[in-house]
């Protein structure tokens, strides 16, 4: 079956680079991705999948049924959604959207998807069990997995499975991390509330900037001191917005900032531990103060035995030389994590560095760009992994 996958790979191969580029240069930001989904539904359409439109908004389901014994449903995910972000790379096939890119491999993502439904369609009857194929919006702003769970994406799926590119490898290459894969991510509102009054005379007044800075210091200070270091937490204010004029004391500054875990223990605690820190300093200058925390995704947490799976497929398809075991975990974050809330999954990271270069653009530059060939391995992979999987009990 390795051999048939991989020669129906190497069949379609011109196909995907097409498509991927057309995908490519018809960038769409999160929410938006109506050209994109509709021509994946085509794609899926003409593959012979059930497809299903408006999922999750701008979502597209595709099915792959046949009538065999095994009840399990596996379910790909791959997400559509592009960046906005102005495309540098110079390449022939370039963004033709102004100031979107997809900087961050999702038409790769894509196109594996397609890929491996154009191969698994055609073994249908040697699968044994279904296959259910997410292509999801709205990745880049974690939103799409929600709104796919709310409409029903994930219904009576058994596992699911998930890709995303890695420049930071070679491509031919995939990447399998136990565990941990990826960080939760939190949103943080710190408003500091002071007391205006004229630069001249500050102690007339409660300068909300200066207090601002030591929020940001303490809680900088608190987490090389108060939190396990094996046990990271990332937090950094990204936006710092307040004052009126250059002679004029601040009487309100508004902190807005992203909060990374790995551990849900840690995670579970962090809202308090910050108000406690930003309380502590404000009482301590007369200031008030309001801290709005909002939990965004969880962190990615790999099935041990789905990312076996994915290991012992993966090096049997390449040679285990091909395949990494990832010994950390990253501290982006996906909403990928959403499914794994409901079910079982894995995500695995699919090399698209160029050998050859002494610099691989990191995903989200504007000069980012993949090595195509990658493309053939992660179809290869998810699809022989997709079969591997219906023949356990």
């Amino acid at each position: 079956m390795l051999t048939r996958i991989k020669d129906l790979a190497t069949q379609l191969a011109p196909r995907l680079i097409e498509i991927r580029r057309h995908i490519h240069s018809h960038p769409e930001l999160s929410g938006q991705e109506y050209q994109t989904a509709a021509f994946v539904a085509g794609v899926l359409s003409s593959s012979g999948l059930h497809v299903q439109e408006g999922i999750g908004k701008t979502g597209v389901i595709g099915e792959l049924r046949n009538t065999g014994k095994d009840d399990r449903l596996l379910a790909i995910r791959t997400d559509m959604d592009a960046l906005p972000i102005q495309e540098r790379t110079g390449l022939e096939f370039v963004s033709r959207a102004e100031g979107i890119m997809h900087a961050c491999g999702h038409d790769v993502h894509t196109t594996v998807g397609l890929g491996t439904a154009m191969i698994l369609s055609q073994i249908a009857e040697e699968l044994g069990g279904k296959v259910r194929f997410l292509f999801q919006p709205a990745e880049e702003i974690a939103q799409g997995a929600n709104w796919m769970v709310k409409d029903g994406a994930i219904e009576n799926v058994s596992a699911v499975l998930g890709i995303h590119v890695f420049p930071s490898i070679p491509a031919g290459s995939i990447g399998v991390r136990y565990g941990a894969l990826t960080a939760a991510a939190d949103d943080l509102e710190i408003l500091i509330i002071g007391e205006s009054g004229h630069g001249a005379r500050p102690h007339e007044a409660v300068d909300a900037i200066w207090i601002a800075s030591q929020v940001i210091t303490a809680l900088q200070q608190a987490i090389s001191r108060t939190q396990n270091p094996l046990r990271p937490v990332v937090l950094s204010i990204g936006k710092i917005s307040g004052g009126r004029a250059p002679n004029v004391i601040a009487d309100k500054v508004q902190l807005l900032g992203t909060v990374r875990s790995l551990h849900p223990e840690t995670r579970a605690h962090l809202p308090n531990w910050i108000e406690n820190i930003v309380a502590n300093v404000c009482h301590a200058y007369g200031a008030h103060y309001q801290v709005n925390y909002r939990q965004g995704v969880p962190s990615v947490q790999n099935d041990y035995t789905l990312t076996q799976l994915l290991q012992l497929s993966a090096e049997e398809a390449w040679s285990s030389d091909r395949v990494q075991v990832l010994p950390e975990p990253s501290l982006g974050a996906e909403d990928f994590s959403v499914y794994l809330e409901h079910v079982p999954g894995s995500m695995f990271r699919l090399g698209v560095g160029y050998k050859d270069r002494i610099i691989n653009h990191s995903l989200h530059h504007p000069e980012f760009e993949v090595d195509e060939s990658a493309i053939i391995t992660g179809v290869v992979t998810m699809a022989y992994t997709a079969y591997k999987y219906f023949q356990q009990p």
